[in-house]
């Protein structure tokens, strides 16, 4: 095989991402109506009120996108089709990013190298589809394998013959540290990711099984579903055998769950195993007797092993013992997929072929997700003056603060158990008496029970609770103490001068002190050796791609904290408030029904195959009917007249006369909706409602006095994130007092883009507008400013803020909305639109929609007034 390298410009998740992204509208209209009220449940764009952070809600969507619109494939089935513009990738597709196809790689060396990476991938499929969703830690990967489980067996509780779906969950962890952490997964308040009205029907139907201890039964039910099962434990089935077994392993099994799951640190040789070496145990053969089995794997990376490039690379390569642990319960139960969450798709800079999805640590730190970091290395320096540097430095920048009502806090290495009780905290303690801070501020925490005690040990998992003795300790010594699970919120500083064994666990213990605090950005400090510098500096590259430089220069613009204030006099205006009244008047049924059968498009409901012969000549592209696939309802007259009766709450009596009597005939009903099942919702029973019932719809309206901005409640002002270069103040120097005295009902307005600043530059500076207003920023609760419309997507009634309100010169009123080019065709902001024009048309305003291109190219107010002449 050539020596060809590939850069992350080709890495698969980013295009897939790409593809979604632009046909995001598109995709999101095919999935069911729960799939969109969950999705718009999590989306902060659609409710504020959302609890998932951007990454892991992009996560979540990527996740049901593979799923539900891609059909759960293997990443390299969709990477060929993408390579291949095939199927929904072709040039011919619907769902087409361009005419000219996908991202274009044509030449001879991209050609090369994408098909270096598909033999990779397909050499190394499993017989079940795998995924990777990378997600640096701090952003909260076990919420979002939580959400995504709620998600599956919701859809699995909906639609339960649909193969795609989980029935029942296995979520690994690869020690017990991060085995506590996935505790959250059982106490999460569902409520935070799930509609509560589908909460309720998790709460009633999840079992949970939490496999702490080694040699605990799993009580779980054969061929049950909605069963989470979480374990580190480490012998699902597997164990050498080297002796032969008691009567009571016979019976019970023997050895803990998951042996080798991840395989031990000192250990590699012994992970490995063949068929006849294997015995397995009672929680092994419960769990092959759970159908639809997703399996979940927290902290992923341990799941590929150090010898990953030799896996990706070697055709002679041994896989690790979790992965064949998951193949042996492949081969035993269904498994709808492998889903491994971790923190990095990157392996030696090598993208991990079957990452999804990917928000790194960089991107991370820059948009405020986690701490920034201050690296400090110290070459030629004693051990005791290093720490006295740290410990000064440390106490200099955060000594006296809180964050949150906590003390902020300073984590030191320790080599050894010996090193930390006998060298470093004596050493610490005459350190903290020289600057007058107090030695009860240390803990020891060293996994020695000769130097630290269950007192200790709370105070170490109570350092983040307000008020506890726990907070009150502020110089933790530590020995490995780095590992993925420790969560310190509160943690500002990491100092480790000793080089360790593993040079990963700098990494991990820096990555300790960046977990966010506040809302607004800090900054930890971490105090290395040079060695541990570069060693830092080394894995950084290897594991994320980047640089220890690259933590603190951020290419994008910081977000600034702004305090707005609302300015005298209250800014009001009468507008109507529109809406429809609905009356339903029942009819009698007389005449025989026309379903007009014959007349129905069943191009929409067809599963169609495309194929391309050959991408080396100009071949058609060929379409394949594979409607075989689809598993249908198969209904009965009885069976069709009760759906429709309990539908329509309607006599199963009145529903078969219906049918019978069908000018269609029932025969011919009955092999259109045995043929496509969606029909008894699209035509059968919206025809037999209207047939009986007559909505009828008012149009009402009434005045309503619009306050465009609140007072805050409690508060003297409201709180904005915003770049500096999009805010103006009504100090502006670039505005004369004239122009100023036209706007501003808050003293800072916050712009979202340049294209909304534009957007107001030009109209405050117009002889022709009186009054112009930023409304855009203020939300519910700030403002009465929102006009009410239906989400196609979602299928819901919601809110949206107009951008601008604008008085003329000639007294009428605008109301301004500004988008991004791309948007102009999006369902979304064309329903927008159209309730903005029906309220604006009643209450005699002007409603504008505004591109960014119009924006930035012109002077539109010139540009509307030509246009109109």
């Amino acid at each position: 095989m050539p020596n060809v390298q590939y850069s992350e410009e080709f890495a698969f998740y980013q295009q897939l991402k790409y593809y979604y992204d632009m046909n995001r509208g598109k995709i999101r209209s095919r999935y069911n109506d729960l799939t969109k009220k969950f999705l718009a449940y999590n989306d902060k764009k659609e409710n504020p009120d959302a609890f998932l952070r951007l990454p892991q809600f992009e996560a979540l969507e990527m996740y049901v996108f593979i799923k539900e619109f891609m059909g759960n494939p293997q990443v390299y089935e969709m990477f060929d089709d993408w390579r291949n513009r095939r199927d929904k990738f072709s040039d011919a597709s619907y769902y087409s990013v361009s005419k000219g196809g996908q991202i274009k790689l044509f030449d001879r060396e991209s050609a090369e190298v994408t098909d270096i990476l598909f033999k990779q991938m397909k050499k190394y499929k499993e017989s079940y589809p795998n995924y990777i969703y990378a997600l640096t830690m701090g952003l909260g990967k076990t919420i979002l394998m939580a959400t995504c489980i709620f998600y599956e067996f919701l859809l699995a509780n909906k639609y339960p013959r649909d193969k795609r779906f989980c029935h029942n969950a296995l979520v690994f962890a690869p020690d017990k540290t991060v085995l506590q952490s996935l505790r959250e997964i059982i106490t999460i308040d569902k409520n935070k990711v799930v509609p509560p009205e589908y909460a309720r029907v998790l709460d009633s139907n999840i079992k949970f099984h939490f496999l702490e201890e080694t040699g605990t039964t799993l009580h779980t039910i054969d061929d049950s579903d909605f069963n989470i099962i979480i374990s580190n434990t480490q012998k699902i089935i597997v164990k050498k055998k080297r002796k032969d077994p008691k009567p009571e392993e016979v019976l019970f099994g023997q050895g803990s769950l998951l042996s080798s799951v991840y395989g031990d640190d000192n250990s590699d040789l012994d992970d490995i195993w063949d068929d006849a070496s294997l015995m397995d145990n009672q929680r092994f053969k419960k769990i092959c007797r759970l159908p639809q089995l997703g399996v979940y794997v927290d902290e992923a990376h341990h799941l590929f092993g150090a010898d990953l490039e030799k896996q990706i690379r070697s055709k002679t390569a041994n896989k690790t013992s979790l992965r064949d642990t998951i193949n042996m319960l492949a081969e035993r139960t269904s498994i709808v997929a492998c889903y491994n969450y971790t923190g990095t798709p990157y392996v030696n800079k090598q993208v991990l072929p079957e990452v999804v999805y990917a928000y790194g640590l960089k991107e991370s730190i820059w948009n405020g997700y986690l701490k920034d970091a201050d690296p400090i290395a110290f070459e030629n320096v004693k051990n005791t003056e290093f720490l006295r540097m740290a410990v000064s430095t440390f106490w200099d920048r955060y000594g006296g603060k809180k964050y949150e009502g906590l003390n902020p806090k300073l984590a030191i290495y320790a080599s050894g158990v010996e090193e930390a009780a006998n060298e470093v905290r004596p050493v610490l303690e005459e350190i903290l008496a020289d600057l007058g801070i107090p030695t009860s501020t240390i803990l020891l925490n060293v996994g020695d029970t000769k130097y630290t005690k269950n007192e200790d040990i709370r105070n170490f998992n109570d350092l983040d609770v307000r008020g506890s003795q726990g907070d009150d300790k502020q110089f933790i010594i530590l020995v490995d103490k780095g590992k993925e699970g420790w969560n310190c919120r509160s943690l500002f500083g990491v100092a480790m001068f000793r080089n360790p064994n593993s040079k990963i666990f700098v990494l991990q213990a820096t990555m300790r002190c960046l977990r966010n605090i506040t809302d607004e950005r800090q900054t930890a400090t971490v105090f290395l050796s040079k060695e541990n510098y570069d060693t830092l500096n080394d894995e950084l590259n290897k594991n994320f791609n980047m640089e220890i430089k690259d933590m603190k220069n951020n290419t994008v613009k910081k977000k600034v904290p702004q305090k707005v204030r609302v300015l005298p006099p209250p800014r009001k205006i009468i507008l109507k408030k529109v809406w429809h009244e609905y009356s339903l008047e029942e009819k009698e049924y007389l005449l025989p029904v026309d379903f007009k059968i014959g007349e129905i498009d069943y191009s929409k409901y067809q599963s169609i195959m495309y194929e391309k012969d050959s991408i080396a000549r100009d071949s058609s592209l060929k379409e394949k009917n594979i409607d075989y696939i689809k598993e249908q309802m198969k209904f009965s007259m009885f069976s069709l007249a009760g759906e429709v009766a309990r539908y329509l709450n309607i006599s199963c009596i009145l529903a078969t006369r219906i049918l019978r009597e069908a000018v269609d005939g029932v025969e011919t009903i009955l092999s259109a909706v045995n043929r496509y099942n969606q029909i008894l919702d699209d035509i059968i029973v919206p025809t037999i409602f209207h047939t009986l019932y007559e909505v009828k719809s008012e149009v009402k309206s009434e005045d309503k006095e619009i306050v465009l901005l609140r007072e805050p409640e409690n508060a003297g002002y409201y709180e904005f994130s915003a770049r500096e270069d999009l805010v103006i103040t009504n100090k502006y120097g670039g505005l004369t007092p004239e122009q100023i005295s036209k706007s501003f009902h808050a003293d800072t307005y916050c712009f979202d883009s340049m294209s909304e600043k534009e957007c107001f530059l030009q109209y405050i500076t117009n002889n022709k507008v009186k009054e112009v207003y930023f409304t855009g920023m203020f939300t519910a609760n700030q403002g009465d400013l929102s006009v009410q419309y239906y989400d196609p997507e979602s299928g819901r009634i919601r809110h949206y803020y107009p951008d601008f309100l604008a008085k003329m010169e000639d007294d009428s009123y605008q109301l301004i909305e500004v988008k991004g080019d791309d948007k102009k065709d999006d369902a979304v902001v064309k329903a927008k639109a159209a309730a903005a024009n029906e309220m604006a048309i009643a209450s005699g305003v002007e409603y504008k929609m505004y591109l960014s291109s119009e924006i930035l190219n012109s002077h539109i107010l010139a540009y509307m007034e030509m246009m109109n002449k």
